[in-house]
């Protein structure tokens, strides 16, 4: 068996026939308030610290706690969910991160924030892991790429939402971060209200980090690449953008533009893939990435072609994840399908550890070239990883299914 090919008994369970609109729209929610965590805290949390004149690998080392919560608790989820439930646990991460939003606001300290943001991403990877999981359980077959087009437009809405909050309240006030609370605790409103309509999943379904993670290698490579990008450029964009002569409100609307590419392309993404295959998809957006990466140091001054450039950039950059999570969704459901989810969150986790890191080591060791270059390598890596790759046959039958409880 090839590491990327699923054995027959793995395989998915038959898709419910209709639609739960109200629990697929929470299941949405939940993403966003994932994206918005990570795209507003990002670059507000750059910019305190850049105004207290720290080194760039010390903003890039804080942000990456984030990325260690994401590591640690990605192996512990599967098992939560099934022994105490996943609505349970999505509703008390919602409360914590809450929580821990007011408390980021109000200790504005790197040392203080190095625990608190460790802690923001054991919640974050909670809701992130499940509402990955529902929207595939909660998905007809016929409609599965668009729902999962829907969920990484719903992902990318929540990172846009963060820098666009911040050209409006700015980054010197605790507005942003009150109303990150405000929304985290209508997120975990809306869960304990639709819980008994959320699929669960069972101890006993036999799905496991070991057994999967052989079967899904490249695709968390994938996964580890697009959140490299992401975390890295949310975080250590804001330092490069300062170092050319942006302000603060140029970096938060070019970063919101950037997004919003991702708002509009990822369901267009997602449809190219099935008619076209994820493989020639995967190689075209690689080719584009490293093309935005060799304009960024041309255009990074040049206002309209910046934008027009970061509008396309940003949306081919992440859509490799929405390709590697499509393939995801159509092998595997329940206890695997968790499982898979939590090698994903696992791979977002190391690649939001690794990505602003080492951004921030190249900006220090070659100047503000490193960033591009660091990018265009990674993607470069990831084409050549594709073009060896065998393309796996597009299923004919057995989707992803669930069971409410």
């Amino acid at each position: 068996m090839s590491p990327d090919a699923a054995s027959p008994d793995d395989a998915v369970d038959t898709p419910p026939r209709r639609l739960d609109r109200p629990a697929m729209a929470v299941v949405l929610l939940i993403v966003a308030v994932f994206g918005l965590a990570q795209g507003l805290t990002y670059p507000l949390l750059s910019f305190i610290l850049e105004r207290q004149d720290l080194p760039a690998w010390l903003i890039g080392a804080n942000a990456a706690m984030m990325a260690c919560g994401l590591l640690v608790s990605a192996p512990l989820i599967p098992g939560l969910a099934a022994r105490h439930g996943a609505a349970r646990l999505a509703l008390v991460a919602a409360l914590s991160l809450a929580v821990l939003f007011a408390a980021v606001g109000l200790f504005q300290s790197v040392w203080i924030w190095f625990p608190l943001r460790f802690l923001m991403g054991l919640a974050i990877n909670t809701l992130y892991i499940a509402s990955e999981t529902w929207v595939n359980q909660l998905s007809p077959d016929r409609i599965r790429g668009r729902m999962l087009g829907l969920y990484a437009t719903a992902l990318a809405a929540g990172f846009a939402a963060g820098p666009a909050i911040l050209g409006i309240t700015g980054t010197q006030s605790l507005a942003p971060f009150a109303l990150c609370v405000a929304i985290t605790l209508v997120c975990a409103t809306l869960i304990a209200t639709i819980r008994n309509r959320l699929p669960r999943f069972s101890a006993h379904d036999g799905g496991s980090l070991a057994r999967v993670v052989p079967q899904i290698v490249f695709l968390m490579a994938v996964t580890a690449t697009a959140a490299a990008f992401d975390q890295a450029i949310l975080t250590i964009l804001p330092v490069y953008g300062l170092a050319h002569g942006l302000d603060e409100r140029a970096i938060t609307t070019a970063l919101a533009i950037m997004v919003v590419g991702n708002i509009l392309f990822q369901v267009p993404i997602g449809a190219a893939a099935d008619r076209h295959g994820p493989r020639r998809m995967m190689v075209l957006l690689c080719l584009l990435t490293i093309m935005g990466a060799g304009l960024l140091p041309v255009l990074i001054t040049s206002t309209l072609a910046l934008w027009a450039m970061l509008f396309v950039w940003g949306s081919a950059a992440y859509g490799i994840y929405t390709i590697a999570l499509m393939e995801l969704g159509r092998r595997y459901s329940g206890a695997m399908l968790i499982s898979g989810n939590a090698a994903f969150a696992l791979m977002w986790g190391a690649g939001g550890f690794s990505g602003p890191a080492l951004a921030g080591l190249a900006i220090d060791a070659v100047g503000t070239i490193g960033l591009p270059i660091l990018l265009a390598l990674t993607y470069g890596a990831l084409l050549v990883a594709t073009l060896l790759r065998r393309e796996r046959p597009r299923p004919v039958a057995g989707e992803a299914g669930g069971t409410p409880q």
